[in-house]
């Protein structure tokens, strides 16, 4: 990974049941996304979104437009959840055109779009997630090349255990679909809590970045420096669903928005903007490191 090496770490927790990995044969994927020649980098994050442009769809895209040229993004994550209600039919759906390809037209997010998602690992949470399991259930579910489920989940966190444990990487960040903490609808996802969290903070992870709940969200750990940010604020939201958790609330916004994130070696930054592009929350953290030639 030469041109992230030492400096950022990102692993991306996909969000589509069908999207499925056989982690059981074969490694983690990776994937490289060179950074500025300033040693930068940065990308917007939004999820929840697909829906013909409507639900403030289109004005949180003109508002990721504005910012992203602001920022000459790198790239753009999709966090799950990307077309609603009921995905598509096929690679011929029209969909796919008139709720993203027609919508993100701004110049500055004509760069890679990891949708669903992948950048430098490729991780599915779904089936973590116990209720996706039970039967009879109103969607259909493809676990092909995942069940049985224990087996998967078990070689998912090894993998994943392996890569954070190894990275020599200043900032580490995870992020996926499911919440890990929230305080709207899904609230904390019970099976990620218990099982991939301990990984991450045993890793010293910094971010976990999700969609899910239709809102905005920073949450800070009580055990440890990990960060819990929610963007699922790329459509239709929820409006006064709220539920205090028992970790530190930072910030919560129930209307429709999305982040970017900047990152050097040294610095960290998070924004939220609303659907008018207005800055309404943001954390920053440094890390100093002292250099023997």
């Amino acid at each position: 990974m030469a041109p992230l090496g030492g400096l950022f770490l990102v692993l991306l927790v996909a969000a589509m049941a069908s999207s499925t990995v056989p982690f059981s044969s074969a490694a983690l994927p990776r994937f490289e996304q060179p950074i500025k020649s300033d040693g930068s980098l940065s990308l917007l994050a939004v999820g929840d979104w697909g829906r013909n442009g409507t639900f403030n769809q289109s004005r949180v895209a003109f508002q990721m437009g504005r910012i992203g040229d602001d920022l000459d993004v790198d790239f753009v994550v999709s966090l799950g959840d990307n077309f609603y209600e009921d995905g598509l039919t096929g690679v011929d759906d029209k969909f796919f055109e008139e709720s993203f390809t027609s919508i993100y037209t701004a110049k500055s997010l004509q760069k890679q779009w990891y949708a669903k998602v992948a950048q430098l690992f490729f991780v599915d949470t779904t089936p973590f997630v116990k209720k996706y399991w039970k039967t009879p259930n109103k969607h259909h579910y493809d676990w092909r090349e995942v069940a049985p489920r224990e087996k998967y989940v078990s070689n998912l966190l090894k993998e994943l255990d392996s890569a954070l444990s190894e990275s020599t990487a200043t900032w580490k960040i995870v992020l996926g679909h499911h919440t890990m903490r929230s305080v709207s609808d899904h609230g904390d996802t019970e099976e990620l809590v218990e099982r991939l969290l301990p990984i991450l903070e045993a890793n010293g992870v910094d971010l976990y970045v999700n969609g899910h709940d239709h809102c905005l969200e920073h949450i800070s750990s009580n055990d440890s420096p990990i960060q819990f940010i929610t963007s699922g604020g790329g459509s239709k939201a929820w409006r006064g669903v709220f539920d205090p958790t028992v970790d530190k609330l930072q910030f919560f916004y129930d209307g429709q928005g999305f982040i970017s994130l900047q990152l050097t070696k040294s610095h960290a930054k998070i924004v939220f903007y609303d659907v008018f592009g207005t800055v309404v929350h943001q954390w920053s953290a440094a890390k100093n490191f002292n250099f023997f030639m």
